[in-house]
């Protein structure tokens, strides 16, 4: 059953009376907002979101980062599946796989955004969510709604980090502004 999380609200992702979470899927999904043509019709736009996944270790330094222009990253345990470069479809538009006993013992937080790669706001999209999905059987653990259009171009989705029990993810929802991962770093930080 999948929790709806709030912005600040976290779910552990370790069950008392369950198997090891072990390979999760941060899926992100979007719609461009439907605009009206020369002759009244509603036409579609693309928009080109980005998810990106920063791994932090316990001081709080990037280690490493998956993102459209680097899929594969800490030795492989983290994985991007793509980039979409319109939001067309239904479902998750962009993927990034974590496996978490593949990930080094240094890795603390792993923390994923979303940018506007061309610049569009928040604005002009609609039905823009995160979700956590268990890889190995599909089952949606938590969605976080990425809902209140503005004119930020960025918004720093959610984190994932290891607790005394295994882990945990938090929803942010943290509007920014910038067209790739690099520019989100100080507003990144905050959220350790």
């Amino acid at each position: 059953m999948s929790v709806s999380l709030q912005k600040g609200q976290t779910v552990s992702l370790t069950k008392a009376s369950g198997p090891t979470l072990t390979k999760v899927r941060m899926g992100l999904g979007w719609d461009a907002v439907k605009k009206r043509g020369f002759f009244g019709g509603l036409k579609a736009q693309s928009i080109d979101l980005d998810a990106s996944c920063l791994l932090f270790d316990r001081s709080g330094a990037l280690v490493d980062q998956v993102w459209f222009q680097q899929l594969r990253g800490a030795g492989g345990a983290v994985q991007h599946t793509g980039d979409n470069l319109t939001g067309a479809g239904d479902g998750d538009d962009e993927s990034i796989i974590v496996n978490l006993p593949a990930l080094p013992a240094t890795v603390q937080t792993l923390v994923f955004v979303v940018n506007s790669f061309t610049g569009q706001s928040f604005a002009q999209i609609e039905n823009a969510y995160c979700r956590l999905v268990n890889e190995v059987n599909g089952a949606e653990l938590a969605r976080y709604d990425l809902s209140g259009s503005g004119s930020h171009t960025a918004q720093v989705m959610c984190k994932v980090s290891r607790d005394a029990n295994g882990w945990a993810m938090t929803a942010i929802g943290a509007k920014a502004s910038g067209r790739t991962f690099r520019d989100l770093l100080p507003v990144v930080t905050a959220h350790l």
